[in-house]
């Protein structure tokens, strides 16, 4: 599959992007008919479709706007946290216009595919992949904007200059609908070659049907559909052994990947970890960084909170003993950061410490981290020293999702018990590297209330920074309490207080959905706006 992005830069100069995001009028050859004469050239137009799909900047883009983190330099991110942005907001504008150039892409599949001479069970998976990939893009539409402009074939200029925009819970329909359709013309994961790593698998076409269930909190059709993923009626899935692992290029494709983005080495990459890593360690400067409010939320190795009296927390030892998943994702004082040649080296963060390093907080810098942390996860050892640009795939659904989904799924419907707990929480927790039993056993005493708080903690901390958290707090209903605060950082301030941080801003009644791009309305007025944008 890597082979086959490589071949979509063969033809991406076949792409012209039109004034009109919605603009789905043929304009150039790509759509002349002597171009759809091969199967190598359906496969680069559908390898097109796969590499808009997403991107490293869109899951980055996510987590920016949560409380997990603080952004100091990326003007359209911190104008959305400080409910400063109107709907002219570059990244309200650049996710549209990315989402419905790759569904102009699979229309422009789909509406010509069957003029190439192939074989057709091949070219029915093609079609299947395709519109996987369109209801996919369309799902990240109606997420962020709500209604939205909805067609599934190559709509016309003017079309594309009158069309209204349509209900979410008729997209939604729609989506499953389209999942549901097209799940039995795909194989599952273990049917592949080798050479098709990265393709849509029936696994993906479920993990994504049990999402749009879950982003609608309907707790009976994701236990169901996540039970039957994980009983392997759609591919056999399990927890990769190490979480470090997960997230390192040698383990690409293993047995927890679902759905990934590919990226090359030297060929396609992205850098986002160049402002997110110390500096020390080879970032430019620093652009994202962890707040305090996420460091809080990694429980200790007892399981327990470090807000509980007996969770044994050291305020003047506060990293010690913690969950995992904290030393492989985050970057804190004292940390002892592996090279990628294996040889440690020190962090030094706090100020005052010896010996002082580049990573060192400085109040009001715009080269350090703002919060006294950096980032881990996601860093690639493999990656171009000089600035980062690293070949790793970016994962979209993995198997540790699908359990989390489930366990929510069953505490929801008040059906929490010691075998859902065992195959789900305490699964994922023993491959994080929790032993003490505190941790793993089921507590039949806890509440369901209180199993609620574990497991929406417990989905925090394992999938930090993989875009997820922005519609976790939104489905919860949360946002406006984690979003209308004064971040914090590290405790090291002046007087050894807590790192304070601009204020931030979210308006219930306002930010659960973005702004229709304005600049798509001045062309198309029937687009109408959301509420109070």
């Amino acid at each position: 599959m890597k082979i086959a992005i490589y071949n979509l830069i063969c033809i991406s100069c076949l792409f012209l992007i039109s004034c009109n995001d919605l603009d789905q009028y043929p304009k150039d050859r790509f759509t002349d008919q002597n171009f759809w004469t091969s199967e190598e050239k359906a496969s680069a137009v559908l390898s097109q479709a796969y590499s808009q799909m997403y991107r490293a900047r869109d899951m980055f883009n996510m987590d920016r706007l949560t409380d997990d983190v603080f952004v100091q330099r990326t003007i359209d991110d911190f104008f959305i946290v400080s409910g400063s942005a109107d709907a002219y907001n570059g990244l309200f504008n650049n996710t549209w216009r990315d989402c419905y150039q790759g569904i102009k892409t699979c229309n422009i599949f789909l509406d010509n595919i069957d003029r190439v001479s192939m074989d057709e069970s091949r070219k029915e998976r093609m079609k299947a992949e395709a519109r996987f990939i369109r209801a996919f893009q369309f799902f990240r539409l109606t997420t962020l904007y709500g209604d939205i402009p909805h067609f599934d074939y190559q709509i016309s200029l003017e079309e594309s200059q009158k069309i209204e925009r349509k209900a979410h819970a008729e997209v939604i329909t729609w989506i499953r609908s389209e999942l549901n359709a097209i799940v039995n013309a795909l194989p599952t994961k273990q049917e592949y070659a080798a050479a098709d790593n990265g393709r849509i698998t029936k696994g993906a076409v479920m993990g994504l049907l049990a999402r749009t269930y879950l982003y609608a909190n309907d707790w009976s059709n994701i236990a169901s559909i996540c039970k039957e993923i994980i009983d392997g009626e759609y591919g056999t899935y399990d927890l990769f052994p190490n979480y470090e692992g997960i997230f390192l290029i040698e383990n690409e494709y293993n047995e927890e990947i679902m759905l990934d983005i590919n990226y090359i080495p030297d060929v396609r990459t992205w850098d986002y970890m160049r402002d997110a890593i110390p500096i020390s360690q080879g970032a430019r400067s620093n652009e994202h960084a962890p707040t305090q409010e996420l460091v809080n939320d990694f429980v200790m190795l007892n399981g327990l909170p470090i807000s509980d009296n007996n969770s044994g927390y050291n305020p003047a030892d506060p990293y010690a003993n913690r969950d995992p998943r904290f030393t492989y994702s985050i970057v804190y004082h004292g940390y002892k950061w592996k090279k990628p040649d294996g040889s440690i080296t020190t962090i030094n963060i706090q100020p005052g410490i010896e010996p002082v390093t580049l990573d060192v907080y400085v109040p009001g810098s715009l080269t350090s981290s703002p919060t006294g942390y950096y980032m881990r996860k996601w860093f690639d050892p493999t990656a171009r020293a000089e600035d980062q640009a690293s070949g790793l795939n970016i994962i979209l659904m993995r198997y540790a999702d699908i359990l989390l989904m489930y366990a929510e799924a069953m505490n929801e419907q008040n059906q929490m018990n010691a075998q859902v707990w065992d195959m789900t929480i305490k699964k994922i927790r023993e491959r994080a590297g929790f032993t003490d039993v505190k941790a793993l056993d089921y507590n039949e005493s806890l509440t369901q209330s209180a199993l609620r708080e574990i497991i929406r903690r417990e989905r925090h901390c394992e999938l930090v920074f993989e875009g997820l958290r922005l519609f976790d707090i939104r489905r919860w209903k949360i946002s406006e309490i984690v979003l209308n605060v004064i971040p914090t950082g590290a405790p090291f301030a002046t007087g050894n207080t807590t790192i304070k941080l601009p204020q931030r801003r979210f308006n219930p009644n306002r930010d659960y959905l973005w702004a229709i791009p304005g600049s798509q309305i001045d062309i198309n007025p029937n687009l109408s706006q959301n509420p109070n944008w």
